[in-house]
């Protein structure tokens, strides 16, 4: 999900209901309630890694990326939400996977590799969006974050922790998406520099 997605009127939405510069909108409120919560689920890890409860709690935060979106979607765009929203998926995936680095759920390299791909791409997008460019997401980048998040899920559910080698196969699954779709933006960054200068 991103909130740059167009708009159509669904249901009793109004189209472009809050304009671009907008900040305290429905769709950002809920982001802003899945970014608070991500402490919660780091604790949670460190507190019971394997239960239930650790996995409902992540799982809610995961699958509420989409509600923002759909809101947004149908009540209006925003820069902020633009911002948000890829935000609290980095601090979801990073916070969660970082603890489970501290707790040895996961190895330190996969996770390292998907670090740095995040904050490369976090200050590129950043550069490029104070000049007033803004790169579009592509669909490889909501895939990458759905298999991190299963990767995340795969090791706290008690009915797949114990089976170490299908966490490890989608974390590493993780780290190629995550490195390609790195990849496709930047490209995606230059060819939109190259038209821009034309």
């Amino acid at each position: 999900m991103t909130e740059v997605d167009g708009q159509s009127q669904v249901g009793s939405f109004p189209p472009d209901r809050f304009g671009p510069s907008a900040l305290m909108t429905p769709a950002n409120l809920v982001t802003l309630a899945r970014l608070a919560l991500v402490p919660l689920l780091v604790a949670q890890i460190f507190a019971d890694r394997v239960s239930w409860g650790t996995f409902i709690l992540a799982f809610i935060l995961a699958a509420t990326d989409g509600v923002d979106g759909y809101i947004a979607r149908r009540q209006g765009s925003t820069r902020s939400g633009a911002f948000l929203d890829p935000l609290a998926d980095k601090a979801l995936v990073l916070g969660a996977m970082f603890a489970l680095v501290a707790t040895d759920a996961m190895w330190w390299v996969p996770v390292g590799i998907i670090a740095v791909r995040e904050l490369v791409i976090s200050v590129y997008r950043s550069w490029w969006g104070r000049r007033g460019l803004a790169v579009p997401a592509r669909g490889l980048g909501k895939v990458k974050t759905v298999t991190q998040e299963l990767a995340i899920g795969a090791v706290i559910a008690p009915a797949t922790a114990e089976f170490v080698g299908f966490g490890q196969a989608l974390l590493w699954i993780a780290v190629v998406l995550t490195v390609a779709s790195g990849a496709q933006y930047l490209l995606s960054g230059r060819a939109a520099v190259t038209e821009m200068d034309r």
